[in-house]
């Protein structure tokens, strides 16, 4: 039976590393490696914590990513059974100092409505700080020119693909890293914070990795969302950094995939395709929203960042 390893980088997966600070979510993730499966209560009875102790430990624990949890019915309502996600947790320590101090970081910001290739289902949109971009639930509208002012798309299943310029070829040095930055969510009609989504990313058709998305976040409204945006919609969502280094592909500093930059090939390649989707075949088909400039809690377009050595 294969074993799940996490590898935490210590400069960009602090989340998970306040996470494992607490002898309760310690004993908490111990306890699930061992026995499997439990849900709130159980968990509670075995470790002799009051239930609210542990269903905050358990928020904590899922938010960076070292539990799942899924909703089933119970002989009275439903629970929360609560899955261990790692075998072994494993911080990474580098010394960096030299080539950081000789970086050299080119950055491109791509509007979110400027995307060259996509095919989605509904329910699906689109809107400018301003309003609807053509109709609700209907995939043609991604083919409005109105859409160049996207600041929120969203969709069932399918994919958006964004063609970044190649500058690799005109930058000194090794590749270091290839990054993207977006903020992102599940997409449920009206919002859920237990509406899990896998939300993969992908760069010239190569995949890099999967991110799955706890929920679709509405509790209050983003920090950026603008006002006439009603408040039962998707209001805000995580900001996510998929990092490709020639070690492996990371989100926010912990390890997801063994896809490295030689996979990429990227010299070969005149531009830089990025694809974001959410397949036919994912375990949990969530949908996504994609927040640009405008929307949500962070006031950013899509991001792209090439690093490399001095």
């Amino acid at each position: 039976m294969g074993r799940n390893f996490l590898i935490v980088d210590p400069e960009e997966g602090l989340g998970v590393l306040k996470a494992l600070a607490s002898p309760a979510r310690i004993q908490a993730l111990k306890l699930l490696r061992r026995e499997g499966p439990l849900n709130v209560n159980e968990i509670a009875q075995r470790l002799s914590l009051p239930q609210s102790t542990v269903s905050a430990n358990i928020q904590l624990l899922e938010e960076a990513g070292l539990i799942r949890t899924e909703t089933q019915r119970a002989r009275k309502g439903n629970q929360k059974l609560c899955h261990s996600q790692f075998d072994e947790i494993l911080v990474l320590l580098k010394d960096q100092d030299a080539a950081a101090a000789d970086a050299n970081t080119i950055e491109v910001a791509m509007p979110l409505g400027l995307y060259t290739s996509c095919e989605v289902t509904a329910p699906c949109g689109l809107c400018s700080t301003q309003g609807i971009v053509g109709l609700l639930d209907v995939p043609d509208s991604f083919l409005d020119p109105g859409r160049m002012d996207a600041a929120l798309i969203w969709f069932t299943r399918g994919y958006v693909e964004y063609q970044f310029p190649n500058n690799i070829k005109l930058m000194k040095g090794s590749l270091r890293s290839l990054e993207f930055s977006m903020e992102l969510c599940s997409e449920v009609p009206g919002t859920s914070p237990n509406w899990p989504s896998d939300i993969t990313v992908s760069v010239n058709r190569v995949d890099i990795g999967t991110w799955t998305s706890p929920g679709d976040f509405g509790d209050q409204r983003g920090v950026y969302t603008p006002d006439w945006w009603k408040l039962k919609g998707s209001q805000y969502g995580k900001l996510k950094t998929w990092r490709v280094t020639p070690e492996g592909t990371f989100v926010d500093g912990v390890k997801i995939s063994p896809v490295s930059l030689k996979d990429l090939d990227l010299d070969r390649h005149r531009s830089i395709r990025l694809r974001i989707a959410v397949r036919e075949d994912a375990r949990h088909p969530g949908g996504v929203n994609i927040f640009g400039r405008g929307f949500g809690n962070y006031d950013q377009d899509i991001v792209m960042r090439i690093t490399t050595s001095g």
